[in-house]
């Protein structure tokens, strides 16, 4: 019986990664007679198959619709808000949003990212480039309520921003009025509000008045 070669177009296309069902289009032949032929060579050599698999294309990474979903809500809080979400956000989605951008930022930084995440988050100049100032705002912020916590614990008074030669006390006393007055402005955060309350009782009065000044001040507060 005649030994029939196997066609080497179709071994070396093989080789390459290529599927039988599109070299049998490439070729015009019939795709079992493709199939027959790599039979006959991966008798003689084995190892043609895992030479196809290693030369395989990878997958396509596929964009999770959590994360597509992520994307939407930054690109929709930029639009509305001209910012992105920051860790410190008044709202658990805003502090898990800005967490998931870190991690973009840090595929970007690798070469790792999506195309999908890139091409949307390109219409944000700098998105990549995290800013650290309402970080470092945040963390100053802690700072003095511990620094203040701390003295009102060894029996301090309240601190004056003005009328005192300690630069100590009136650093943490002009943090202090900042705080009152962004409480009567409305403007004090929630949760900045319940701290200090929760460790500085008594902070929104202060030092006592003559003349009952104290006592009408407070109602005013």
């Amino acid at each position: 019986m005649k030994r029939v070669a196997p066609d080497p177009e179709f071994v070396l296309m093989y080789r390459k990664g290529i599927p039988t069902s599109k070299i049998a289009a490439m070729e015009d032949v019939a795709e079992t007679t493709v199939r027959y032929h790599l039979q006959i060579a991966a008798r003689a050599e084995p190892g043609i198959r895992d030479e196809h698999k290693a030369a395989l294309p990878l997958p396509a990474r596929r964009t999770p619709d959590a994360g597509l979903r992520n994307l939407a809500d930054i690109l929709a809080l930029h639009e509305s808000e001209g910012r992105l979400p920051v860790t410190h956000g008044k709202s658990a989605k805003e502090r898990a949003l800005s967490a998931w951008l870190v991690r973009r930022r840090r595929d970007a930084a690798q070469g790792t990212l999506s195309p999908i995440y890139r091409e949307a988050l390109a219409v944000i100049p700098g998105w990549d480039m995290p800013s650290t100032r309402k970080t470092d705002d945040e963390a100053r912020w802690q700072q003095r309520l511990e620094e203040l916590q701390n003295l009102r614990a060894a029996g301090g008074d309240w601190p004056r921003h003005q009328k005192t030669d300690d630069k100590c006390e009136r650093t943490l006393g002009v943090w202090l009025h900042g705080q009152r007055i962004d409480y009567r402005a409305g403007r004090l955060v929630p949760t900045k509000e319940k701290k200090l309350n929760d460790v500085l009782p008594g902070w929104r009065d202060g030092r006592g008045h003559r003349g009952g000044r104290s006592q009408a001040r407070s109602k005013t507060l």
